[in-house]
């Protein structure tokens, strides 16, 4: 029971985070400093960099592979709007970025990847690094210690959208109705 409630109130943070996110990024026309250089490795053990996130619209989300609800039932939604998108989505990009990367390894990563799409590529590596990443993308995460030793992780749950040139285009909050989450992503492909 103990672990519903956690799982309810870090779902409720973790949407709270997102939309706080969100219009904080909305506000004004003022030009807000988004993301930073990053050096990475992908899901096959490849380096990844910050370049990996333009010349084409991108679906960011970060999570983790021990996550109970929140990452499983992001990455399914995900899969299902890349299909509902189809050819129209073809040059839609997407990526999970681990936010417990010590428990993340590449392999780790492209096992669990493997039960949702092979269109999300996972990006992890040195935790501080990882860390760094996040930071510069605003996202929120820190480790919650369970009983018995164990940990898990609270984070942002919403999805962060970014346009060609990787500057930030939207997000998609945790269970965002589907029609509304395909539609922003045909704005992000049309706009973005």
């Amino acid at each position: 029971m103990m672990r519903y409630i956690l799982i309810g109130i870090l779902a409720l943070t973790a949407f709270a985070v997102g939309l706080l996110t969100f219009e904080w990024y909305r506000g004004g026309d003022q030009a807000v400093a988004f993301g930073a250089p990053f050096e990475l490795v992908d899901h096959n053990g490849q380096p990844i960099t910050d370049k990996a996130l333009q010349g084409r619209p991108t679906a960011l989300f970060f999570g983790f592979t021990h996550c109970p609800d929140v990452c499983p039932t992001t990455l399914f939604e995900m899969e299902g709007w890349l299909e509902q998108l189809g050819e129209e989505g073809k040059d839609l990009q997407a990526f999970f970025v681990s936010v417990d990367p010590e428990r993340d390894t590449p392999e780790v990563m492209k096992t669990y990847l493997s039960n949702f799409s092979d269109r999300v590529t996972g990006v992890t590596g040195e935790p501080e690094k990882v860390a760094a990443m996040a930071k510069a993308f605003r996202i929120y995460s820190k480790k919650v210690e369970l009983e018995g030793g164990d940990y898990t992780m609270d984070h942002t749950a919403s999805v962060m959208l970014l346009d060609r040139k990787g500057d930030f285009f939207g997000t998609i909050s945790y269970e965002e109705n589907p029609e509304t989450a395909v539609e922003k992503l045909r704005r992000l492909i049309r706009e973005g």
